[in-house]
């Protein structure tokens, strides 16, 4: 009977104030798509770091034939085949710990293989180079790619190598771009929260004054304090319920729209976040908007209703 009651009333306060529910619903909805704007643009970032930071290297780049203006490469050739593996044994043994793998790679390889690819016309800078122009390198899989400067700093200097570099170098500029982009989004969604808080508390107070004279015969019949609060937190409850839902679903269709179907299409080199981010994600906005809003509804009225 007191369920009854209670589901009772909220829907008659639903019904009374249907524009206050809907101003709750829409600031609630902006609020948690910025939200889960930057819950999975922090996903993306997580997920590229962690498919990018798996495959890259320290490129070792050996001297080439003719003039460089590195030190270490001031006789004009390139290292001889022994003076590789004189070089290859260096790593294994001052760096067996941080090196898990050792790719040597010849300029012919290079060439056909990486350089092509990037230059299909062998055309950079204004000229069309051949295999006579790359130079060979050593390719280092690392067990921690965060030790790169230990490789640095026992490579760097030493005869026949040119230049040692690490591929992270490449991505982080992104990275720092997109990490900026996740802080602007969750301070826009922290005074949004802090708006959706407010709007609710004020929405769910306003409710209770203009039903003052039924919470105050409730009180008088002996009503408990959390039947006369339940129905107006209920209905604080469902608005966000259904704003919040309402943002999930805008999420899916942003992520379905721009990158599913445009971004994962057109850059193929990149891993991209899926529609099951944006459903892993959606239980914690939900429930997320519902506690922030029980708890703003529960406040309010104890400080209005004072039982």
């Amino acid at each position: 009977m007191r369920i009854r009651f209670i589901l009772s009333e909220t829907w008659t306060s639903l019904r009374r104030n249907v524009s206050m529910i809907v101003s709750v619903m829409l600031v609630t909805f902006i609020s948690f798509v910025f939200i889960g704007a930057s819950a999975l643009l922090q996903a993306q970032i997580t997920k590229a770091k962690g498919d990018w930071y798996d495959k890259v290297e320290v490129v070792v780049w050996l001297c080439p034939d003719g003039t460089s203006q590195a030190a270490t490469c001031s006789t004009g050739k390139a290292p001889t085949q022994q003076e590789i593996l004189e070089l290859e044994d260096v790593i294994n043994n001052e760096l067996g710990g941080d090196v898990s793998k050792i790719t040597y790679v010849n300029r012919e390889d290079f060439f056909k293989n990486t350089f092509l690819k990037q230059y299909p016309n062998g055309v950079y800078q204004g000229r069309t180079l051949t295999a006579s122009d790359m130079q060979d390198s050593l390719r280092l899989k690392l067990k921690d790619p965060t030790k790169y400067q230990v490789v640095s700093e026992v490579l760097s200097g030493r005869t026949g190598v040119e230049e040692v570099v690490d591929q992270r170098q490449i991505f982080d500029p992104v990275f720092a771009v997109l990490n900026r982009a996740t802080v602007v989004t969750v301070v826009l969604a922290a005074v949004m929260i802090v708006v959706a808080i407010m709007l609710t508390a004020t929405t769910i107070r306003m409710s209770a004054a203009s039903r003052k004279n039924e919470t105050e015969i409730m009180r008088l019949v002996g009503a408990s304090n959390w039947t006369i609060r339940l129905p107006f937190i209920l209905e604080g409850v469902i608005a966000s319920f259904l704003g919040s839902a309402l943002a999930v679903g805008a999420l899916s269709a942003i992520v379905k729209v721009f990158i599913t179907d445009w971004l994962a299409g057109s850059v193929r080199w990149m891993p991209f976040i899926t529609q099951a981010t944006v459903w892993l994600t959606a239980p914690a906005l939900i429930g997320g908007a519902m506690i922030l809003s029980a708890i703003a509804s529960a406040i309010s009225l104890r400080r209005y209703l004072k039982v």
